[in-house]
Order: C-alpha cells, then structure tokens, then sequence
C-alpha cells in the first residue's frame, strides 16, 4: 500500500526547518571571511524522535531504524554532497554512537543539542564531520568536508519570537514574518545574527544587563549591519527595509512603539543610509564581490566597557 502521510503539523516544521537552516547556511557562509570567530557548517540538521508528541509513530512513517534522523539538508550543501539524504538513520557521529548521548528525564531537548554540540565541535575541530547511517540493514559511514562559516546556529524554536542567544539564531513559527519571501525572512534572520557577531549578549553581560538605552543601540546597530550580511549572502541588501515597510505598520507600533527600538519606519531608514556604502564596496575597481563590513561598517558607540578585538 501507499506509505503514510506526514502530519500537517510535522510537514510544516520540516518546510520551515529547511528554509531557516538554507537561508541561514547563505548568510552564515557568505560572511565567513569578516567573522572573527569562524568555523564550518555541513548543511545539516538532525532531529530526535524524543522530542515529538507521538514519536513511536513518527518513526514508522519516516522509516527510521531509531530515534535520531536527518530532517533537513541545504540542497547542494556539504552533507547532501558527501551522500547524506532526508530521513537517513543517524547512528554515530564521528566515533559516537548516538546511543552514547544521554536522555535526561523530563528534558526531551537534551539528547539532540548534545548531538548538535558534537557535530558543531568536530566541524570546529577538523573542518569535517564523519556521519554513520543506516542504508537498508547496512551502516555507512559518510565524511563530510564543511565550508568555512561564521558561527551561529539557525533554528525554528517555540513560540512567536526571533532571538539571538550569542550563538544561536531562533525564530518561532508564530513570528509574524515567517511566511515572508525569502528575502524578507533573511532580514529577520539576518538581524538577529548580527546581534552574535557583534557580541551584544556579551557586551550586555559586560556591561550590567540590558538598559534601554542601550538596547536601542544594540539594535539599530543590528538593523545596520544586517544589509551587509545580506548583500554578502546573495540577496538584495534593501530587503531589509522592505521588511520593515510591510511588517511595521501591523506590529512595528506607531503611537505605541516600544522604546526600547527605534520606530519601524526610522529602521527602514537607518538600512537604507547603508546601502550606498556597500554598493561602492561591490564597485569597486578590483572586481570585489563582497561587502566588507569588518572595515567598512561603523559601530555605534555604547556606553560602558568594550569588548576586546571589538
């Protein structure tokens, strides 16, 4: 007979995992060479059956022979290159089986982010990642080269907010920007990884915690960078401010905007003033590509301590 269908929901989340894990694989790549603290990425995004309602028959529908899967690749990415399909069962990554990685009672997350945090320090490591799946009853073992990447982890978290956490960039199905065009939802991104390339968790930390004043620079800091990312990742840097003119008038607030940010339509502003720096950037006559933000973007100026090789 035919093989089961996948859960509206479940199909949904594996749609939206593998458009936040591409568009974050661009912007992360794209940039590699302005990070300060770069590593590689494979283009790969694993998930545990652990952490769904109904796992047992999640599983069955996916095929897999144990808990831990691929859930999502970047079409034309290093894992996809070295062989690595949709649903393979994942049973070691490097010399660890997965068996090896504990789940804690109560904290169904655990057993993947350690899994994650593995993948990310061999990356780190080596430059490369060997992966062990099952192919029929056999297991294979697949060595995957990285590509050289800032590092930020891209994900689909919980609830109707983008965060950045200093070295995860998490947005929510319920953001409000999530269907956008790709463009679009690479601002929204691109964003929230300038808040960790620019080390405002750290400085925050540093510095007393967030205040409002300085939130607000944090963040239209964040809104001017995240044009150069953008540009540096393929996409039109203005998508930014095409961001805020459609997002802004329903959620940005007018009469009642947050004071903590600057208005929608002064974000908008603050991108566009950018776009005249990178175009002469991507002009210039040694045929450069890219936007170099490491030298040619000015950083506010925020008050307190300053974090070294800032």
């Amino acid at each position: 007979g035919q093989a089961p269908q996948l859960p509206t929901a479940v199909l949904e989340l594996r749609t939206q995992d593998a458009r936040v894990l591409t568009l974050g694989y661009r912007l992360k790549t794209g940039n590699a060479r302005y990070c300060q603290d770069a590593t590689f990425t494979a283009g790969l995004l694993l998930h545990d059956m652990a952490l769904y309602k109904d796992g047992d028959t999640l599983r069955r529908i996916l095929g897999l022979g144990s808990d831990v899967g691929v859930q999502a690749l970047v079409s034309g990415g290093p894992a996809e290159r070295a062989g690595v399909r949709i649903d393979d069962t994942v049973i070691a990554i490097g010399t660890s089986d997965v068996t090896d990685f504990a789940l804690e009672d109560g904290k169904p997350w655990t057993r993947i982010e350690a899994i994650r945090a593995e993948t990310e320090r061999l990356l780190d490591e080596t430059g490369s990642l060997s992966i062990t799946v099952m192919r029929g009853t056999t297991p294979v073992t697949l060595h995957i080269e990285g590509v050289p990447a800032c590092r930020s982890r891209f994900e689909i978290g919980e609830g109707g907010r983008a965060v950045a956490d200093g070295h995860r960039v998490v947005i929510g199905p319920e953001f409000a920007g999530i269907d956008y065009s790709d463009p679009l939802l690479a601002a929204v991104l691109g964003h929230e990884f300038a808040h960790n390339i620019l080390r405002h968790r750290e400085w925050f930390d540093a510095n007393g915690g967030r205040k409002q004043n300085t939130v607000r620079l944090t963040e239209r800091e964040a809104d001017r960078l995240m044009p150069w990312l953008l540009a540096n990742a393929g996409f039109d840097p203005v998508a930014g401010a095409h961001f805020f003119e459609r997002w802004g008038p329903r959620h940005g607030g007018w009469i009642f905007r947050a004071r903590s940010h600057d208005g929608w339509d002064e974000r908008a502003e603050f991108i566009l003033a950018e776009i005249p720096l990178i175009e002469a950037q991507l002009a210039q006559g040694d045929g450069a590509d890219w936007a170099d933000w490491a030298t040619g973007f000015r950083r506010e100026e925020l008050p307190g301590k300053d974090l070294a090789g800032r």
